[in-house]
């Protein structure tokens, strides 16, 4: 199942019988989801453009998906005792496929938020498993190549386009801000180990917007792992650095807060 994906390089994981449920129950949505994801392509300038934020890339995805009926869909839970609402609890979730019988499956697509937003996907899908909302939860994230490649596919970048000066990013499409010079001029003009400016650029650039502590595979794991989200059964896909592609004469531009 999902070969085609395998094979380009993604994480696929399934738990708590999520293949035997999607292999007897749900076969397009299997179809769906591998011809969206099969065809993803970020270019290198959309992900620096974006500063950190969701690339154009992902958001053609979410597009691609919702021409094939995976929409944003607000579940509301309410819970009566004789007659008397004691609780209403509302989830949104931005992927949602209703099939006949209205079988749902809930997706949420995370490109580089602050790790916890997995925690709540996770226990969200847990709730609407329990209460007969849903029956599969699917989560898409940044693979484990793309995460530990992140910061030589910008290195790859800045080498090929020659950056080394803030006038060279600037040519390309890039403005930083006044603390992103500062952080990047304290490793170029440090006393022991000064940097390249590339190299103090790509690794401020990395680390600032693409941490440790931002969701990607492993962050996602960890959090599987220990429970979360069980019993619901779970579709796990990770997006691998085959996705990145380069293009030398593609101009950056940047997302509107990319760069704060």
């Amino acid at each position: 199942m999902l070969e085609k994906l395998r094979e380009k390089g993604f994480e696929v994981e399934f738990y708590s019988h999520a293949e035997a449920i999607l292999e007897k129950d749900f076969p397009e949505a299997v179809e769906e989801l591998e011809t969206s994801l099969a065809e993803i392509d970020i270019p290198i300038t959309e992900i620096i453009g974006s500063g950190g934020g969701e690339a154009k890339g992902t958001q053609r995805l979410r597009r691609s998906l919702a021409a094939r009926h995976w929409v944003k869909f607000n579940f509301e839970i309410k819970k009566t005792i004789n007659g008397i609402e004691r609780e209403s609890i509302s989830h949104e979730v931005d992927h949602v496929r209703t099939f006949e019988g209205n079988r749902l499956i809930a997706m949420e697509i995370e490109w580089n938020n602050k790790d916890p937003f997995f925690d709540r996907d996770l226990e969200n899908f847990k709730r609407l498993h329990a209460e007969g909302a849903i029956s599969i939860g699917v989560i898409v994230t940044r693979g484990s190549s793309l995460q530990d490649q992140m910061r030589d596919l910008v290195m790859r970048f800045t080498d090929e386009r020659k950056i080394s000066s803030f006038a060279d990013l600037e040519a390309v499409g890039l403005d930083p801000t006044r603390r992103q010079k500062a952080a990047v001029m304290k490793r170029v003009e440090r006393k022991k180990d000064p940097l390249p400016f590339r190299v103090a650029w790509t690794d401020h650039f990395v680390a600032d917007k693409f941490g440790a502590a931002t969701t990607h595979w492993r962050k996602l794991m960890d959090r599987v792992h220990r429970g979360v989200g069980n019993p619901c059964p779970l579709l796990l896909i990770g997006m691998p650095a085959s996705i990145v592609s380069f293009n030398p004469e593609a101009v950056i531009e940047p997302e509107p807060g990319a760069e704060e």
